[in-house]
């Protein structure tokens, strides 16, 4: 079986592609929106992870000069919910 975290991270990515067909992006929505809430990876990608480790992780996110700023405002918004 398939980790649940990948599969929602290639959805996203076939999202984000320039190169990607508008069918083949139709498609990703439809597999994020039916089998996996819409693309909620925060369930997913923390089971059976160290809370510690995640919260460095995205620590070290917000302090990225090389991440956007839309990145970080989701890391802290998930390092907030941790707390």
């Amino acid at each position: 079986m398939s980790n649940a975290g990948n599969v929602i991270g290639g959805h996203k990515a076939n999202l984000n592609n320039p190169n990607t067909s508008e069918e083949a992006k139709q498609h990703s929505r439809e597999i994020l929106e039916n089998e996996f809430d819409g693309g909620n990876t925060q369930q997913h990608s923390q089971e059976g992870k160290n809370p510690n480790n995640v919260a460095g992780g995205l620590k070290a996110t917000i302090n990225n000069p090389q991440v956007s700023n839309e990145a970080k405002e989701s890391a802290k918004e998930r390092l907030n919910q941790m707390k």
